[in-house]
């Protein structure tokens, strides 16, 4: 069998040499980052080198950037910080947002699957006002970017804090904290190249929010619990890397739009979720009517191309992605989601298409003789 092909960067990316190399170096050093000997400063030096890192990706203050156990625990602390207030997460949000406060209200999105600035005018304008807006910045299944800037202006003229899950984002598509004038924003480092098990919130000046994990003074007393400083090293080194992007997505874009343009071309039923709206230049949402996800995600792996149905998080749930079913789409569960990265190689596609237009062709004889 041919080497195998990764298109599942999205649920999360290959990990980048340089992220490989700072987290060894520090699990080979010994030292707690909160200890006041050369030990402790050597660990409390690689947390804050990290902490640069990390805020230079997003254009953001250093003194901002609160480390966490990762993407989730990151969302959870921003929502969990407005739980006795009304809130409101859009329709197409990660499970993380979607499920921690039982009573959130839902932000509709078109069929695009974009939320739309005027709804949530309206939404605001009813009582009582809202403490918090959570609107992700691009989604994990779809890559559709959101008009965050946008809704930050409206959520603040109506004095009412905006957090934005850049998660998928980052390392994707410039982020920049300050221009989406967010409140919140969350990070994760196995999404952008780095280890799994470190994320970050970054809190502007005016957003204070109470401990989610107590017990410490670590993280400037916002999360308590001794650093993880190898995976924090490897968020830093990683989010070094991924800042220094030389055009690389700009190419996956155009490698990806050729795939879409050649599906189409040798399926004309396919469908691409998400196309009408701006979008990742890394993801593809493509469905093949009649065709279960699974059966596809399936095939695919026994070709040795590894793709997803839907988010990592809900992969092996019976049920259709609530994020297209929320764009109204047809036959939801018949989608899956190719997701390129840094390491990613146009002959993948290639390889990921031949399977593919082979499994929609044997569909199409399977149609023939049952008619």
């Amino acid at each position: 069998m041919p080497d195998p092909v990764y298109l599942d960067h999205n649920a999360t990316a290959p990990l980048r040499p340089a992220a490989v190399e700072a987290a060894a170096e520090a699990m080979r050093a010994v030292g707690n980052a909160s200890s006041v000997h050369r030990f402790g400063r050597d660990a409390r030096r690689r947390v804050e080198t990290a902490r640069e890192r990390v805020a230079g990706l997003i254009g953001g203050d250093p003194a901002q950037v609160v480390f966490t156990g990762g993407g989730t625990e990151a969302n959870n602390t921003a929502l969990c910080a407005h739980a006795g207030e009304r809130v409101l997460v859009s329709a197409v949000e990660h499970e993380s947002v979607r499920r921690t406060l039982a009573h959130a209200e839902t932000l509709p999105v078109d069929a695009a699957g974009r939320v739309d600035p005027e709804a949530l005018r309206r939404v605001l304008a009813t009582p009582p006002r809202p403490g918090l807006v959570s609107v992700m910045l691009a989604n994990n299944e779809t890559g559709v970017i959101q008009p965050v800037a946008e809704i930050a202006r409206i959520a603040h003229a109506h004095g009412v804090r905006v957090h934005c899950d850049a998660v998928q984002a980052a390392g994707k598509i410039p982020v920049d904290m300050a221009a989406l004038g967010v409140d919140l924003l969350t990070l994760s480092a196995h999404k952008l190249g780095g280890p799994q098990g470190a994320g970050a919130l970054v809190i502007a000046d005016a957003a204070p929010v109470p401990a989610y994990l107590r017990g410490g003074g670590q993280e400037r007393g916002y999360r308590a619990g001794t650093e993880n400083v190898p995976a924090i090293a490897g968020f830093g080194a990683a989010a070094a890397c991924a800042a220094e992007d030389d055009g690389h997505m700009a190419t996956v874009a155009a490698w990806r739009d050729r795939m879409e343009a050649a599906a189409a071309a040798h399926v004309p039923d396919a469908v691409v979720h998400g196309a009408e709206a701006p979008r990742l230049p890394n993801t593809s949402c493509l469905g093949l009517p009649g065709v279960p996800a699974e059966t596809q995600v399936m095939k695919l792996d026994l070709a040795g191309i590894a793709v997803s149905s839907g988010s990592a998080c809900s992969s092996g749930k019976v049920q259709d992605s609530h994020v297209l079913s929320a764009m109204g789409a047809r036959e939801p569960g018949s989608a899956i989601r190719v997701s390129l990265g840094w390491n990613s190689r146009e002959c993948a596609l290639d390889r990921f298409l031949a399977v593919w237009c082979d499994l929609a062709e044997r569909r199409r004889a399977h149609r023939h003789a049952a008619a």
